[in-house]
């Protein structure tokens, strides 16, 4: 089942050389783990609800531990100082729902534990 990295970043107003570094050798981190990008930076986007002060980055990945496992890698360790140096943000993994999946089964399936 796909599983995500996203990432809510918060960029300095310029970006430094370390940030164009990190952004240069990530898709090598990636790679092993079967990444890739599916959203980068979103120049196009509409906040309808809420707010979202910060660029979105979404990758994707063949499965949990696929993600998992290149965060944790010591390929991407090693380039997290390059990024977090310059700008803040929040990044969270998760997992995806499978083919099929029905919203309504879950709501069912809720209602009855409560």
């Amino acid at each position: 089942m796909t599983a995500y990295a996203i990432g809510n970043l918060h960029p300095e107003p310029r970006l430094d050389e370390e940030v164009f570094a990190y952004m240069e050798r990530i898709q090598a981190t990636l790679d092993p783990f079967g990444g890739r990008f599916l959203v980068h930076g979103a120049p196009e986007r509409e906040v309808r609800e809420g707010s979202w002060p910060g660029a979105v980055v979404v990758i994707g990945f063949p499965t949990y531990d696929d993600a998992r496992d290149w965060y944790e890698s010591e390929a991407y360790q090693a380039l997290i100082p390059l990024r977090t140096r310059h700008m803040s943000g929040d990044i969270l993994l998760v997992d995806g729902v499978p083919e099929g999946y029905d919203p309504a089964a879950t709501a069912a399936r809720l209602r009855s534990l409560s």
